[in-house]
């Protein structure tokens, strides 16, 4: 008996939801911070807060989809309580996600971005990874290390996706 052919693989589908699994990451890190770690100021005074480099996560998606001329959700500040920086990365996230599907769909270039949407992509990945990165290392320089748990859940993409 033949063997039915594969369907094609959905790179849209498969883009789109590895986006929203790594922004569950992002959110699942904010999530396990110390709230003694969230505002304090860095061991030597210099540099952002955790709850700065959350904002500045979800600003730069902003500063992404303002360029491409998709609509913004509200600007998030620097004094954000966790809550709302969850609230606001949620709807960042689900923003790009539009944006980034719409690419895909459309030719696959997004305005403002070169040279394509699944570089656009990566690059979006990419941030988020680099500053969860100074996130953990912060919050264990100020004395309140994310659980090891959470530092190895951060890799359980399956476990984050299943979280959506």
């Amino acid at each position: 008996m033949a063997k039915a052919p594969a369907s094609p693989f959905d790179l849209k589908g498969a883009l789109v939801s590895a986006l929203a699994t790594n922004s569950r990451i992002t959110q699942y890190l904010i999530e396990n911070v110390s709230p003694e770690a969230w505002a304090a100021k860095t061991p030597d005074g210099k540099g952002r807060t955790i709850a700065a480099i959350a904002a500045h996560i979800h600003n730069v998606r902003l500063m992404w989809l303002k360029a491409a001329g998709a609509q913004i959700p509200a600007k998030l500040e620097e004094s954000a309580t966790v809550r709302e920086t969850l609230n606001a990365l949620g709807e960042s996230h689900e923003a790009l996600a539009r944006l980034l599907g719409t690419a895909l769909e459309s030719g696959g270039q997004v305005k403002g971005f070169k040279p394509d949407a699944a570089s656009f992509f990566a690059y979006l990945v990419a941030h988020d990874a680099h500053h969860r990165g100074q996130i953990a290392s912060l919050a264990r320089r100020l004395g309140h290390p994310i659980p090891a748990s959470v530092g190895f859940g951060m890799w359980e993409w399956s476990s984050r996706a299943k979280e959506l």
